[in-house]
């Protein structure tokens, strides 16, 4: 079968990206051994990741790294199936390995699954009578957006049929007065915007993935994003959305209403679901208005308390204007003057925070922004600042900020934990890593969305060292959850972080998500093997 495009940019990203490029953190390797606690087998995470590196190979099958799961009671594919799947989805269905193998593997290149057929549906029919026939011959089903995740979540395990959303990529109405969109579950984030900006809109999420993520994935992950400070996430941004349940049932809750007080809030159930409850098929998004101003602004700080007091300051005085602060430590800016090669404007300080307004009138919120930093600057919270106006030279500071990740990449070997902690102990996982590991590492890193409270906490050296991973994994975890803090701030559990759930729910919590999961799904064909430990 001839490929598509699509197809083949997947497949080029699979070569170019994932293997040569892989990150210590998040490739799983696992070799037999007589201990098959979970901190043994995830070790082998960044001994492969070292391989992956020095030569180009296929990542290992998920099956063989994670060997204490096993395949469930799910029936395999056959040839009768085949010629079903082709009555309903004539042409679209793929079986050649080179048309799916860019299926198979995450975005990552972490986790890579044995699926031998992808159906592409084009409607919410198609993928109603899909789901209609898996069930009754009980055939485990994995739904896939822009694949775009880094936990293994959009991807088979074992065979599981790949259900691809990429041709449901209509765009069904839009209120310009209203902003409510209504669009299918494959419109990729940078289509959406593409349509709506000659409308003056724009959707509420903006992500570094905007070109390839697609709507249903993100909100089947329930993505952030960069100004989820000022727009919000998901759970309160989508109106409606339409799901096929794992019997085929529609379940069609596509309200573009703001406000539906009727009932129990289904839709919010999918929302952040992975995919494990139903196929999100539409949505009704509400979009805000393009901002026609956007200003930034970088500020150094030396305490920890004064950036707490600089974000404190920033709601305050600028309010409806503030669209998002991160948060950089020292050695996230040197890590990118280093390695990039990137400048900073400011000199050196302990912590740096861009800050950016996003409203309607350029001298306004300017005059806003500056007299913010003013009086951090009068009063000694704040020893440097620089603020930008031109596109440019905002694009410049946000460089710094979102280049952080890729110049970590340099050092080596990076362990990466993206977590949510409450904003009083923002940092002290930084601080306590730092004394955890020593001197025995490149360097501790922590940056992330102050606003929202999510640290990203790396660290980095040469090579995978078992001991390095050993004083890491499960205390990062541990120090999360006796902080009641959320082990996984974006992305969701996948595979990957499955054995964690218990360290940010109670078990009446668990048990509640398995009988819904029952409830909604009983013979566990959607997305199996994921967000649950065994």
């Amino acid at each position: 079968m001839r490929r598509s495009n699509a197809i083949r940019y997947a497949l080029e990203q699979y070569t170019s990206y994932r293997v040569p490029n892989i990150q210590c953190a998040q490739s799983l390797w696992y070799t037999q051994s007589t201990n098959n606690s979970f901190a043994v087998w995830r070790r082998r995470v960044h001994n492969s990741a070292a391989l992956a590196q020095k030569r180009p190979e296929r990542v290992q099958l998920s099956s063989e790294r994670f060997p204490q799961l096993k395949r469930g009671d799910f029936a395999r594919v056959s040839d009768r199936d085949l010629q079903v799947f082709e009555r309903l989805v004539p042409s679209r269905v793929l079986t050649e390995p080179d048309d799916i193998e860019g299926h198979n593997v995450d975005w990552s290149g972490t986790c890579r699954g044995d699926g031998q057929v992808l159906l592409r549906p084009k409607t919410t029919e198609e993928v109603s009578a899909i789901l209609r026939y898996c069930n009754g011959r009980r055939l485990a089903v994995v739904p896939q957006g822009g694949n775009t995740g880094l936990v293994g979540g959009s991807v088979p395990v074992f065979d599981e049929v790949i259900i691809s959303l990429s041709l449901m990529d209509k765009i069904i109405s839009l209120d310009e007065i209203s902003g409510v969109l209504v669009c299918q579950a494959g419109c990729v984030v940078d289509k959406i915007n593409g349509a709506l900006e000659p409308h003056g809109l724009m959707t509420p999420h903006i992500l570094g993935s905007k070109g390839s993520c697609q709507i249903g994935g993100n909100i089947s992950t329930n993505a952030g994003g960069l100004r989820m400070l000022r727009y919000g996430n998901l759970h309160g941004n989508v109106l409606g959305l339409e799901a096929v349940l794992a019997n085929g049932d529609v379940l069609d809750c596509l309200s573009s209403l703001r406000k539906d007080n009727t009932g129990y809030d289904l839709k919010q159930l999918f929302i952040g679901s992975e995919g494990s409850l139903g196929v999100v098929t539409a949505a009704s998004v509400l979009c805000p208005r393009i901002p026609g101003a956007v200003i930034v602004a970088l500020l150094g700080c030396d305490s920890f308390a004064q950036v707490l007091q600089t974000y404190d300051a920033a709601k305050t005085m600028l309010q409806e204007i503030l669209s998002a602060v991160e948060f950089m430590d020292r050695a996230s800016m040197e890590v990118v003057q280093e390695n990039l090669q990137l400048t900073c404007p400011l000199g050196a300080h302990r912590y740096y925070l861009l800050v950016e307004t996003s409203g309607s009138n350029a001298a306004h919120d300017e005059e806003k922004l500056n007299s913010l930093l003013g009086y951090v600057m009068e009063n000694g919270i704040v020893g440097d600042g620089t603020v930008a106006t031109e596109p440019s030279k905002v694009q410049a500071l946000w460089a710094l900020r979102e280049n952080v990740a890729v110049a970590l990449r340099r050092d080596g070997c990076v362990y990466k934990y993206d977590v949510t902690v409450p904003m009083s102990r923002f940092y002290d996982l930084v601080v306590d890593t730092r004394e955890r590991v020593g001197t025995d590492v490149t360097r501790v890193v922590g940056y992330g969305h102050l606003g929202e409270s999510d640290i990203h906490l790396n660290v980095t050296c040469p090579q995978h060292s078992d001991q390095i991973f050993d004083a890491l994994e499960p205390w990062v975890y541990d120090w999360v959850a006796k902080c009641k803090g959320s082990v996984s701030a974006e992305h969701g559990m996948g595979i990957l972080k499955r054995d964690y759930l218990y360290h940010s729910n109670t078990g009446p919590a668990v048990l509640l998500m398995k009988q819904l999961k029952k409830l909604m799904d009983p013979k566990g064909i959607l997305n199996p093997y994921k967000i649950f430990p065994d």
